[in-house]
C-alpha cells in the first residue's frame, strides 16, 4: 500500500512537472554522464514522461574521461551536457568546455549548493562511505567503522579506490579525509601514506569501488553511498555502507550544459528538469537512494540513514578547490614512492 501510495504521488508530481515545463522540446538529445546504470535510467523514464519527443542518447564513464572527451571535442561538440562528477571543487578548471547556463531555480538552492562559476547546476548530493562486503569482513574477524580499520594487515590488497587524477568520487575520498584530519596536515597524509602502504587498489571507475566488492573481489571500496545503495535496493545482500566513525562529509555534484552543443534548448530542458523541486521529487521518489539540493523538493530515501545518525564533519570546499593541484601532486608523488 505504501509503495503504491508512493507511486500514485510520484504521478502526481510528473503531472504537475509537466504543467511547469510546458515548452516543447524534441529531437536527440546526447548525455555524458559518470553516473550509475539505475540512476541514468531512471532520470531519462522520469524526463521523457514529460518531454516525451526528446531522444537520449548514454554516454557513460568516469568524470575525468567524459571530461577529456568533451575537450578533445571542443572543436565539434558531440555531447549535450554532463551529469554527474562535476563539483566545486573542481573551481575553473572546464570553464572552457562548459557553456554559462544555470536553470531558473539556481535562486531556490542554499547558498552552499548555489553554482560557483555560473556553469555547474548543483542538482544531488555525494556523500562518502565504505563499501564493505560483508563475508570478507567477517572471514577475516574483524568489524571496520574507521579508517584506522582501514590500515589492519588483514586488508593487505583488499581495499579499492578510484583514481583521484580522474575520479570525483575518489576525490570525494580524499577530501573527507582532510576534513577529518585536517587540511593537508601529517596526520591527514599519514592515513593517506599507510592506505597506500596497505596495498590499496587504484582502479580507473569509480564503479568498480562498490561493484567489485559485492562481487567479493575486494573487501571494501572507499565510494560514495548512491552507488552502493543501489546494489542493496536491487537485493544484494553482499555488502553492507559503512560511514567513516571518524566522520563523514558530502559534496554537491551536478550537471551541466557542453559549450557549443549540438541541442542546446534539449540541454537546457533537461538541467531545468533536474534542478526543479517537480523534477528532483520525481526522481528522487524513483531512486530512493540519492539526496537532492533543492529544499522544495519533498521526498523520503528509503535506502539511505537519516542525517543525525551519522557522524557529519563540515568540508572547507573553497580551501579544497584552490589546493586541490598541489594536493594531488602530493599523493601522484607519494603514490609513485610506494609503488
Amino acid at each position: 500500500m505504501k509503495k503504491l501510495l508512493s507511486l500514485v504521488l510520484a504521478s502526481v508530481m510528473l503531472l504537475i512537472c509537466a504543467a511547469a515545463f510546458a515548452e516543447s522540446v524534441s529531437g536527440p538529445l546526447v548525455l555524458y554522464s559518470s553516473m550509475t546504470d539505475n540512476d541514468i535510467d531512471n532520470l531519462i523514464e522520469a524526463f521523457n514522461e514529460v518531454y516525451p519527443d526528446v531522444e537520449v542518447e548514454v554516454v557513460n564513464g568516469s568524470a575525468g574521461e567524459l571530461e577529456a572527451r568533451a575537450r578533445a571535442e571542443k572543436d565539434n561538440p558531440q555531447g549535450d551536457l554532463q551529469w554527474g562528477g562535476l563539483s566545486p571543487a573542481d573551481g575553473s578548471a572546464n570553464d572552457d568546455i562548459f557553456a554559462l547556463y544555470t536553470s531558473p531555480y539556481e535562486e531556490d538552492l542554499p547558498d552552499d549548493y548555489k553554482s560557483h562559476n555560473g556553469r555547474y547546476n548543483q542538482d544531488h548530493l555525494s556523500t562518502v562511505c565504505f563499501c564493505i562486503n560483508v563475508e570478507l569482513e567477517k572471514e577475516l574477524g574483524m568489524e571496520i567503522k574507521t579508517y584506522e580499520d582501514l590500515l589492519d594487515p588483514r586488508l593487505a590488497g583488499r581495499i579499492v579506490l578510484s583514481d583521484p587524477n580522474s575520479s570525483s568520487a575518489a576525490w570525494n575520498n580524499l577530501c573527507n579525509i582532510f576534513a577529518v584530519y585536517g587540511y593537508d596536515s601529517d596526520e591527514a597524509w599519514k592515513i593517506l601514506r599507510g592506505l597506500l602502504e596497505n596495498g590499496l587498489v587504484i582502479s580507473t571507475s569509480s564503479s568498480v569501488c562498490f561493484k567489485s566488492v559485492d562481487s567479493g573481489e575486494y573487501a571494501v571500496g572507499l565510494t560514495y553511498e548512491d552507488g552502493a545503495d543501489t546494489l542493496l535496493k536491487a537485493g544484494s545482500q553482499n555488502i553492507r555502507i559503512q560511514y567513516p566513525e571518524n566522520g563523514a562529509s558530502a559534496t554537491s555534484m551536478g550537471c551541466a550544459m557542453i559549450e557549443g552543443c549540438p541541442h542546446p534548448e534539449a540541454a537546457k530542458a533537461m538541467i531545468n528538469f533536474l534542478m526543479s523541486p517537480e523534477g528532483q521529487t520525481a526522481l528522487a521518489n524513483r531512486l530512493e537512494t540519492l539526496r537532492f539540493t533543492n529544499p522544495k523538493a519533498t521526498y523520503e530515501i528509503k535506502w539511505l540513514p537519516a542525517d543525525d545518525t551519522i557522524n557529519w564533519v563540515p568540508r572547507d570546499t573553497a580551501w579544497l578547490t584552490e589546493h586541490k593541484a598541489e594536493l594531488l601532486e602530493k599523493w601522484n608523488a607519494l603514490y609513485a614512492e610506494l609503488h
